[in-house]
């Protein structure tokens, strides 16, 4: 173990980084104030294409923050980090986002299907019906000059589509047990869960499992489990007793829209086996987090970064209001309609990418484009924070600027300039559900309503497991048709 240990410490001496403590690292740079993510940008400016960043006496990761490297590392398949990834199995199991090797690429492979434009297509209106729960409870904030934090109204919102979508279960989380008065319990758990995960890895003793347990953090992120678990359980049990008798997805196809857990429930390999009950609940779990935090995340500052841009905003908004012919809903035809709107999405998703940053652990030694090679188990980070903000990539990194994104302009780039979703064999495997997801909403908050932002609160952003903001996301909105 010291051996691996000093053979990673001796490599990593070709990567310098900022200046570090003793026993601390790198920990006590962040101090958790909405700052953190432009200080590894700023240490990106003093040290190109990657750097070293300690957590602790003993943990090291190599920072990527460039497209030329990150493109070695995301064209590989190797698995994700043991050590903060490790600290998600008790909540989501071992899904995909956090499986490796065969588990990985046959899970890979079963849950395709899932994603396919037949099963996507009916989603948008169910995604369009959710999002317009959500604006008809924003009419009260509409009559205010007040403005209101928008995150936990989307989370709901997001979490009410992919009930809809891949679970077909109405539950009525934005009006019932939700909204104004108290938060779904489910969004609450993984709000807690998402929070204690990145509490667990900035806190060196509670990489300890027993130290961890026996804290105070280890009751409520066991607590916090059980909600989130009883949930999905909940779904899976209801629909294995509907789908008793049938077993084929071309007959249950016949009586309606397939959803993602019929297919997890259906799937079946070239040896005809499924997937187990365990691996089921793993991938539902990483569905239910995957599917609503991250869009939630991404619609949030998408709406933040319109109501910043007023311009911007006026110029998608005249374009949805001619794509929807005078309809309030968006349907499937209407997502290729919306070009400027869209570039305006990806500019969002590029200042304030809802995945900042990712790692992988090397299973063999890796070498990139410049003749450094890091050693097998090391740590590689990608800071896509830093990728979306780095001077040398991006022009005035900081403007939002949606002309980035015209065809001639992203043909410039490299492709992995711009990774929101990842990249390569391990991409997300629901980028496109994400996109739809993001323009129906968005079109359809812009057709109704305008943005401005509340200059006395301004988000801070932090890295949890997605980007979120200390202080929540404030937009003062007003009816369309009242703006003189």
């Amino acid at each position: 173990m010291m051996t691996v240990r000093n053979e990673w410490i001796r490599a990593l001496e070709t990567f310098p980084g900022p200046p570090k403590h003793w026993l601390f690292g790198h920990v006590r740079e962040f101090k958790q104030d909405g700052n953190d993510m432009y200080k590894v940008v700023k240490w990106g400016e003093s040290y190109p294409l990657a750097f070293q960043m300690w957590f602790g006496p003993f943990v090291s990761i190599l920072n990527i923050h460039h497209p030329d490297y990150v493109k070695t590392i995301l064209a590989s398949t190797e698995p994700k980090d043991d050590l903060s990834y490790r600290f998600l199995i008790p909540w989501i199991g071992d899904g995909l986002l956090v499986s490796g090797g065969q588990k990985w690429f046959r899970h890979r492979r079963l849950l395709t299907p899932g994603f396919h434009y037949d099963v996507l297509k009916p989603y948008v209106k169910m995604m369009a019906d959710s999002a317009k729960t959500m604006l008809d409870k924003w009419e009260t904030h509409s009559k205010s000059d007040e403005s209101f934090e928008l995150f936990e109204h989307v989370s709901l919102m997001t979490l009410d589509s992919i009930m809809k979508c891949a679970f077909s279960s109405n539950t009525n989380c934005q009006t019932v047990g939700g909204g104004e008065s108290g938060t779904n319990s489910y969004i609450k758990a993984v709000y807690e869960l998402s929070d204690l995960v990145n509490v667990r890895f900035r806190t060196f003793p509670y990489h300890s499992e027993w130290i961890f347990q026996l804290s105070p953090h280890g009751y409520k992120y066991r607590k916090a489990c059980n909600v989130a678990h009883s949930h999905t359980e909940e779904i899976i049990r209801n629909r294995k007793e509907a789908l008793k008798d049938e077993k084929e997805l071309g007959r249950i196809q016949a009586k309606r829209n397939l959803d993602f857990l019929d297919i997890l429930l259906c799937a079946r390999d070239e040896d005809q086996q499924g997937l187990s009950d365990e691996a089921i609940r793993a991938e539902v779990d990483t569905f239910m987090f995957e599917g609503h935090d991250t869009t939630a995340s991404g619609i949030s500052w998408t709406l933040y970064s319109l109501a910043c841009n007023p311009e911007h905003q006026q110029i998608c908004r005249d374009e949805v209001i001619s794509a929807l012919e005078g309809r309030d809903t968006m349907e499937w035809e209407d997502l290729s309609k919306i070009p400027y709107t869209t570039m305006c999405i990806k500019e969002s998703l590029r200042l304030y990418p809802p995945v900042p940053g990712m790692s992988r652990k090397l299973t063999k030694p890796m070498t990139f484009f410049d003749g450094r090679t890091v050693p097998k188990g090391c740590l590689v980070g990608t800071s896509i924070f830093g990728i979306h903000r780095n001077a040398t990539v991006w022009e005035n990194p900081n403007a939002f600027d949606p002309l980035r994104f015209l065809p001639k302009n992203s043909a410039k780039r490299s492709p992995h300039a711009f990774v929101p979703f990842s990249a390569g064999p391990r991409n997300c495997i629901g980028q496109n559900f994400a996109m739809n997801e993001m323009k129906v909403v968005v079109a359809q908050t812009l057709k109704r309503y305008q943005l401005t932002e509340d200059p006395t609160k301004k988000p801070k952003m932090i890295p949890r497991l997605v980007l979120r903001s200390l202080n929540g996301i404030h937009v003062k909105i007003k009816p369309v048709d009242l703006v003189p």
